[in-house]
């Protein structure tokens, strides 16, 4: 086997490792993007926890076939970039959807082809979607903030009965 060979094996190896350890893929198209909006978005992907990579499409159609992932296939034509979510599923659809709202030209330069959420194929309208999900921080607080607030009631209760059974007894 030739050393080239070897190379793409190990490759394919990563990428199905990529694959396997993130909650959730974008696919996302880019055709004419600018160095400068590129390394923006990298740092935004960075600052959220996303490994953002540019793979080859034929690489990664061998690793989806060695993992049984069939559906995403479709998505492998063209310029093709990845966002892998390995911490935070929404992450990466979050990201990417801004971007491309704030950054949106005359000519679609960059565009969300589809993807993965634990292993299930998603579509463009589908990642769109898991975009708008607030992130897993945000829904931790709104928990909190719901436990904690029948609880502050309670106390207020109490602490107002408390006053009021002293002043009867004063």
């Amino acid at each position: 086997m030739s050393a080239n060979q070897e190379a793409k094996k190990q490759i394919v190896s990563e990428i199905k490792e990529k694959f396997q350890n993130a909650q959730s893929v974008v696919v996302v198209h880019y055709s004419g993007v600018t160095v400068e909006e590129v390394t923006k978005l990298r740092n935004q992907f960075r600052e959220n926890g996303v490994e953002y990579c540019v793979l080859k499409n034929k690489l990664v159609s061998r690793a989806l076939d060695e993992l049984n992932i069939t559906g995403l296939g479709d998505h492998l034509t063209g310029p093709n970039a990845f966002a892998f979510g390995m911490k935070d599923a929404v992450a990466p659809a979050k990201v990417i959807c801004e971007f491309i709202e704030k950054n949106k030209k005359e000519k679609e330069n960059l565009s969300v082809k589809g993807g993965l959420l634990d292993g299930q194929v998603m579509t463009d309208e589908g990642i769109k979607a898991l975009s708008l999900i607030p992130s897993r921080e945000v829904l931790l607080a709104r928990l909190v903030g719901s436990i904690n607030s029948p609880v502050a009631k309670l106390v207020y209760l109490l602490d107002a009965i408390a006053k009021k059974n002293e002043e009867a007894t004063a």
